[in-house]
């Protein structure tokens, strides 16, 4: 079990005793596929470590049509940051792909974490840089790299989403249609 904890919550300033206490304020969660984590509209309360499976993250433009935001897998923390930090209905629907094992943490024990352990507030400032450094080389990827490097990026980052996600989830990512995507 500690697997994910020590996967997800490097650290030198962690303790082995400080995972086990942030792995008790977490708890586990299977389901399956094609099941709603987040709705547009409410608030997030939590966030969750994937373990296993994929997740999506998407919004309806405006003509109706579900974009994909985000592809999350093994590993990784399925966050709406926005709607969670700033208490805010989110702007995005999050569903699992695959049938998943979770780890949810509520929003009180995180910020609990945060105030009881120096090491998972630094952790969590170094955790948020990583992701606004993603997001900007993801946008730049949009405007300075063709649909098939952006794919064979992809496929090097993250090769499980090839054989378990819908072909119009990855396009819709890519920022490209099925079709193009299929003649790559």
């Amino acid at each position: 079990m500690l697997d994910i904890f020590q996967s997800i919550y490097q650290h030198p300033l962690f303790k082995e005793n400080d995972l086990h206490v942030i792995a008790q304020a977490h708890k586990k969660v299977e389901l399956p596929k094609g099941s709603y984590i987040f709705k547009e509209g409410e608030t997030a309360n939590e966030y969750y470590l994937l373990e296993k499976g994929i997740v999506r993250a998407f919004v309806l433009d405006y003509n109706n049509n579900e974009i994909t935001t985000e592809l999350f897998t093994d590993n990784e923390i399925v966050i709406v940051p926005a709607s969670l930090f700033q208490r805010q209905p989110s702007q995005e629907t999050v569903q699992t792909i695959t049938d998943c094992v979770l780890w949810k943490i509520d929003f009180q024990d995180f910020q609990n974490l945060f105030t009881s352990h120096p090491g998972f507030s630094e952790w969590g400032r170094l955790w948020f840089t990583f992701q606004l450094f993603s997001l900007k080389q993801k946008s730049l990827d949009m405007v300075t790299q063709t649909a098939s490097n952006r794919y064979l990026k992809l496929l090097k980052d993250k090769p499980q989403l090839v054989q378990n996600t819908p072909l119009k989830h990855i396009a819709s990512y890519l920022g490209i249609t099925d079709t193009s995507l299929s003649r790559i």
